[in-house]
């Protein structure tokens, strides 16, 4: 048998057609610097690019602190990433990723400060919460046809606004701040086991939020891929009829792979609030994590390993916008890039369709069966 060329190949020409998105995002970024303020385009380029490797002159000992936030920051926009595609990957386009994000943070925030729980408990919590969540929208789904999409922006805003009411209560909220406690003061059980934290300068949020975010894409890819409930969970996402006939329980896997995803979602928000890296305040709208999770989803391919790579990308990329000089830019430049980045991996299939054009071929416009013809002559075509 024929082998596949090497530039053939699916998995590679996704990776190349990320790298051109990617390389063509910055280089309208900075075409756009150029039109808002020429003279200093390049220092403002250089400042996004460059990010905290900055302080590589200063200090070793603060440079891996900086990129150990990078680290922690970039684990809740990589889990989501991984919920959508894994559900997107049996079919479903779970936009509700959002909305088990936000009841993740309750159930984070609320077990450890108004309940005092360890923290295994509030993890188990968070993952309990988004997969809940999922489950709502799943039954939605199987039993009334209810479009995941539609059942998942409602579910957003419901957790949004429970999450509003419970977190901004006395037990969770600091009233004069308006933002939860710190749960190192009122509960430091509650906050994750320090991960390599002498390594990256005493950073004492680098936790086994780390190692755990990369565990969960392993499992994912070997679940989707090397094991018969993978197998059926993408073949009931794609054509659910078809399960069906073929013995497979549609509607518990349509439910169940929506438990699953809801479930990684909730887990982003545990293991990033349970760093105490940050604090909820009362929000107008709904957290942008899980719709950032989708544009990491597709900018990776829709590959468990290669989501983790474009949410450390698209993670640097924002952050590098802080670096902007605010005299001559707006840092929301560095979340514009982003976003041209992101529309451009539409054009993925239009560029995987490039490189599997035919090459071309030769044939004999003027031959005949019986070769009594004169030599015929060979047109390129």
């Amino acid at each position: 048998m024929e082998k596949t060329s090497f530039i053939k190949r699916p998995a590679v020409q996704t990776l190349l057609a990320s790298i051109l998105c990617a390389i063509l995002g910055i280089v309208l970024g900075y075409i756009i610097l150029c039109f808002m303020n020429a003279e200093h385009a390049g220092e403002g380029m250089a400042a996004i690019l460059t990010n905290f490797f900055k302080y590589r002159i200063a200090s070793t000992n603060t440079l891996m602190k900086y990129m150990g936030s990078f680290l922690v920051k970039s684990v809740p926009v990589i889990l989501c990433a991984e919920a959508i595609l894994f559900a997107y990957k049996a079919g479903l386009f779970n936009i509700g990723v959002a909305g088990q994000y936000t009841v993740g943070i309750i159930a984070a925030l609320y077990t450890s400060l108004a309940l005092g729980w360890s923290w295994p408990l509030c993890l188990l919590a968070t993952i309990a919460a988004g997969a809940l969540w999922g489950f709502i929208a799943g039954c939605f789904k199987a039993f009334f046809n209810v479009n995941e999409v539609i059942a998942g922006i409602m579910l957003n805003w419901i957790g949004l606004y429970i999450c509003n009411i419970i977190l901004g209560g006395e037990k969770c909220m600091n009233q004069s701040k308006s933002e939860t406690y710190e749960i190192s003061d009122l509960n430091p059980s509650g906050l994750l086991p320090g991960f390599l934290q002498d390594v990256f300068g005493g950073n004492q949020y680098m936790t086994i939020a780390i190692p755990i975010t990369v565990i969960v894409a392993i499992i994912i890819l070997v679940v989707l891929n090397k094991t018969t409930f993978g197998y059926e969970l993408k073949a009931t996402g794609h054509n659910k009829e078809a399960a069906k006939y073929s013995g497979m329980n549609a509607k518990r896997n349509i439910i169940l792979t929506l438990v699953i995803s809801g479930g990684i979602a909730g887990m982003a928000a545990g293991l990033y609030y349970l760093t105490g890296v940050e604090h909820f305040k009362i929000a107008s709208s709904v957290p942008g994590m899980g719709f950032n999770g989708i544009a990491v989803a597709f900018l990776g391919g829709l590959h468990p390993i290669g989501a983790i790579i474009a949410g450390l990308f698209v993670e640097y990329i924002t952050l590098g916008g802080q670096y902007l000089n605010t005299n001559y830019y707006n840092p929301q430049v560095a979340d514009l890039m982003i976003s041209i980045i992101i529309y451009l991996c539409g054009f993925v299939l239009f560029f995987r369709t490039i490189l599997n054009r035919p090459g071309k071929v030769k044939v004999n416009a003027n031959a005949e069966p019986d070769n009594t013809a004169n030599k015929a002559e060979e047109k390129e075509v």
